[in-house]
């Protein structure tokens, strides 16, 4: 979901500073939730370093490669909802993007805006989907494949939409930019079936660990309803 360098300069990356400063809104609305109602601050902070860890190893150790106008990554945003919580996984997206920029890819840091716009707006509408279609009397350690899948797709599904909005944006509605966001987009499509397996694989491994319940690394709604 990187947004390739190129693609969006100039003065037009102003509207990315006002999309990022939203998301980053957002992000700040999750973690006040998180705050209020699991946890407090000890657990909020334990599990955003975790997920800054994950999310830094997501994008620096998990396969990735470029496809038409960004690059195709697992990054597991629905997973790090399920365990960790919506503020927590928003920290951690925004933090390990920023420290995979700073260390490892200072070319990407002109986008910073804009990937983490991609990143976040969506993870805000899983939250918001979550709400609608996991019955509260059930903890997430139960969801179905359906649900899961139904996750996954708002997530990612969301990536692709950001990154055709940017692509769109940045060199027009032209018929190279349409193919280029269409090869990206069937790209994705791998993402959308694999990453509901590997949300039930590691959900499976925390009700095998039922123990994490009465720690503060993981999201009280893991285990138990609302």
């Amino acid at each position: 979901m990187h947004i390739e360098p190129g693609i969006v300069d100039g003065a037009k990356l102003s509207l990315s500073i006002v999309t990022a400063l939203g998301s980053l809104g957002l992000a700040a609305k999750m973690a006040a939730s998180g705050l209020r109602h699991d946890g407090g601050f000890g657990g909020l902070v334990s599990r955003s370093v975790l997920t800054t860890a994950l999310v830094f190893s997501f994008f620096e150790i998990l396969p990735h490669y470029p496809v038409g106008v960004s690059e195709v990554h697992l990054i597991l945003g629905s997973t790090l909802f399920l365990i960790f919580g919506a503020g927590p996984a928003a920290i951690g997206l925004a933090a390990g993007l920023l420290l995979q920029g700073l260390f490892f890819a200072p070319f990407d840091l002109p986008q910073y805006g804009m990937n983490v716009t991609t990143l976040l707006v969506p993870l805000f509408a899983v939250s918001l989907l979550a709400r609608k279609i996991i019955p509260e009397k059930s903890a997430y350690v139960d969801v179905t494949y359906a649900q899961a899948l139904a996750l996954s797709t708002a997530y990612q599904g969301g990536i692709v939409t950001w990154v055709a909005f940017w692509a769109f944006y940045g060199h027009g509605v032209t018929e190279a930019t349409f193919a280029s966001v269409g090869t990206f987009g069937a790209a994705y499509m791998t993402v959308v079936l694999l990453e509901p397996l590997v949300d039930l694989a590691v959900l499976a491994a925390a009700k095998a660990l039922n123990g994490l319940s009465q720690t503060p690394v993981v999201q009280r709604r893991l285990y138990s309803a609302v």
